[in-house]
């Protein structure tokens, strides 16, 4: 799970990717409930996060528990952000992070590449 989850530097800043590029909506699943894992060990409002999309699959399953895990983690993000193109339509990709965001009340701006996000995340 560590190639899955882990933290880079971008501009000094320590950024936690979630890569779920490519996953099976299982995998996706499995990485989500591993998220908590890492996140409860660092101080609350502190994490800028960055979740990889790039075609990954979801399924009910899987985003019942993403929905968990953005809840659940929400004490310690203090920005996070979303880039990739799901393999999933559009609209459902934007449904799913608007539900997200609604149900977590917290944002997840989607940015086209990881560059831009990575630049929005270390940006203060």
């Amino acid at each position: 799970m560590t190639e899955r989850i882990r933290f880079i530097t971008h501009q000094d800043k320590q950024i936690l990717l979630i890569d779920l590029s490519d996953c099976t909506a299982h995998e996706v699943e499995k990485i989500f409930r591993a998220v908590p894992d890492v996140v409860t060990t660092h101080a609350r409002n502190s994490l800028l996060i960055l979740s990889d999309f790039t075609g990954a699959s979801f399924d009910l399953d899987a985003i019942r528990v993403m929905k968990e895990t953005v809840v659940f983690d929400k004490p310690y993000v203090k920005k996070s952000a979303w880039t990739g193109r799901a393999k999933v339509p559009q609209v459902v990709a934007e449904n799913l992070n608007e539900s997200l965001s609604h149900f977590s009340r917290r944002e997840f701006p989607l940015f086209k590449t990881r560059e831009e996000a990575l630049a929005w995340l270390a940006k203060e």
